[in-house]
């Protein structure tokens, strides 16, 4: 299976090659988006021409998109109810971006559509970087934490713990990244439990196979 990575910055899709294999397998292979992003709301703006690019002009099965939640609303069972739409919640949006990019485009390279993977780190993807590591680094301590109005970290501390810096180099930031990454490409249970927006993610990934 063929499988484009769009996310915030090179040291993100880098480690995301590690977490979606880990969660796929083998078979996998990695192609380019065609279009990089850096940061929200890029990532957004740039996904109908990145799926456009990949279902007409290459053989590219699916398209992964990973951002953070910075301050946005968290998503939550409840907005996957029929029809539901959360204005401020990433997840919601990527979505809806997703589902009516698609459905204008006619059949193209034997396939009805490049198939659909999205993610979304809270607060930020430092967190599944350092999950496992801190068992107060979840996504349920950031929501119980938004709704006290008392954060139990902050995203620059987040990335401090990870870098062992505020400014790293990008080389350092991808070796990090993917090094945190790594650790649990053999199994993946524990980041989706402690993070519910990586979880969606494993889900859509495992459905391709269905």
């Amino acid at each position: 299976m063929k499988v484009a990575i769009l996310s915030e910055s090179p040291a993100d899709e880098a480690a995301l090659r590690e977490l979606v294999a880990g969660v796929l397998g083998s078979g996998v292979q990695f192609t380019a988006p065609g279009l990089r992003a850096r940061g929200w709301p890029q990532v957004g703006q740039l996904v109908p021409a990145v799926i456009r690019h990949l279902h007409f002009n290459t053989d590219t099965d699916a398209l992964v998109v990973v951002v953070d939640a910075d301050d946005s609303t968290v998503h939550t069972p409840a907005h996957d109810a029929p029809n539901y739409f959360h204005p401020q919640c990433r997840m919601c949006q990527l979505r809806a971006i997703f589902r009516q990019t698609v459905k204008k485009l006619p059949p193209a390279r034997g396939r009805e559509h490049v198939l659909r993977g999205i993610g979304v780190a809270v607060p930020a993807i430092e967190g599944w970087y350092l999950c496992g590591l801190d068992d107060s680094v979840t996504e349920k301590a950031w929501v119980g934490s938004q709704a006290r109005g008392r954060l139990p970290y902050t995203r620059a501390e987040l990335k401090l713990r990870v870098y062992g810096t505020d400014r790293p180099t990008l080389p350092h930031e991808i070796h990090r990244a993917v090094a945190a990454a790594a650790r649990h490409r053999p199994d993946t249970l524990r980041l989706e439990y402690d993070f519910p927006g990586f979880a969606s993610l494993a889900s859509d990934l495992r459905g391709w196979k269905k």
